[in-house]
């Protein structure tokens, strides 16, 4: 399939790096499986990716690639610019991860959980920690709950935690795995404005989700891998430009309708009196017309973008949930 690649029109950071996220042929075989194939990635700074793709697909074998906690067969990662491993311990104090969720002391209370993260990372400014730790716990909205022992975490709970001790500093670059896995729906809605947020602070976001609704609505760029390699990236509006648009029409005078939409070069499928069809090249107007020439009686035309599930579809073959 087309892979489509955009380059980004923003600013570097600090780092010099046009690219938050770039890999060339990154590799991994899992015995004789080869989980991810040649990968080449680049994810523009400044923006909210999306990474996507079907459970088995590759993707959190690609994000522990990333993050140095596994090693890669073959193909090489920069972050902010910086050559992974090589410069891990220039770029990663730069970079927040939520993996799995938090590996935290089940007996300790998140609080203090978030204490020893940060007193155990380099450089740590012991000075700022409480102001810093209280800040990032409002920001997740686990103030109420900071003082409460983790092993009475809700999952929704504990991924907050999570993305607490990913935002404990300054970051760059953001690299979270199914963030909201777990949550309710007041609490995705929540962590949404947080990645909106960081977005607009400068912070560039990688986000691998199941929830293609979300990501739909927070993300500016796409990549979607399937069995391993990745089949298409770029603008979120440019994934969903290449899937062609469809034409919903209701009207009593069925059978016409769709000899006049056949006519026309469109195949369709109809229930009841909607039919719909993929409208390809064809001008929506010309068959609006057609069908008020054919005394077809109209009673709605609509013309819908594909949504992202649409997109990941066409792209795929495969529904979301299916396993490699």
């Amino acid at each position: 399939m087309t892979t489509l690649l955009t380059r980004p029109s923003e600013s570097p950071t600090a780092t010099g790096a046009d690219q938050a996220i770039e890999t060339s042929g990154l590799t991994k075989f899992f015995g004789k499986q080869k989980v991810v194939d040649e990968l080449a990635l680049s994810v523009p700074t400044g923006s909210v990716f999306g990474f996507l793709g079907p459970n088995g697909s590759g993707k959190t074998t690609t994000i522990r690639m990333l993050l140095g906690l596994l090693t890669p067969d073959a193909g090489d990662v920069r972050l902010l610019g910086q050559p992974i491993p090589a410069a891990s311990d220039e770029a990663l104090p730069l970079i927040g991860a939520l993996i799995d969720g938090p590996a935290c002391y089940p007996w300790l209370s998140g609080r203090q959980n978030l204490w020893r993260f940060d007193a155990s990372g380099p450089d740590s400014q012991r000075s700022t920690r409480k102001a810093r730790i209280e800040e990032a716990l409002g920001r997740v909205g686990l103030t109420a709950a900071g003082d409460k022992r983790f092993k009475a975490y809700s999952l929704g709970m504990r991924q907050r935690l999570g993305l607490a001790n990913a935002l404990l500093r300054p970051r760059q670059l953001l690299i979270l795995d199914e963030p909201t896995n777990g949550m309710d729906p007041q609490g995705t809605r929540e962590i949404r404005h947080l990645i909106r947020e960081l977005a607009a602070d400068g912070t560039t976001v990688f986000l691998s989700s199941h929830l293609l609704a979300e990501i739909e609505q927070v993300c500016t760029h796409l990549a979607v891998m399937s069995a391993g390699r990745l089949v298409a990236q770029g603008s979120l509006n440019e994934l969903q430009a290449a899937t062609s648009p469809v034409l919903r029409v209701d009207t009593d005078d069925v059978q016409a309708a769709e000899a006049i939409l056949f006519a026309s070069g469109l195949k369709t499928t109809t229930e009841a009196s909607q039919i719909t069809a993929v409208i390809g090249d064809v001008r929506p107007e010309d068959v609006c017309r057609r069908l008020v020439e054919g005394g077809v009686g109209v009673r709605r035309f609509v013309v819908e973008r594909p949504s992202l599930e649409d997109t990941f579809v066409a792209l795929t073959g495969e529904g979301f949930d299916v396993a490699q």
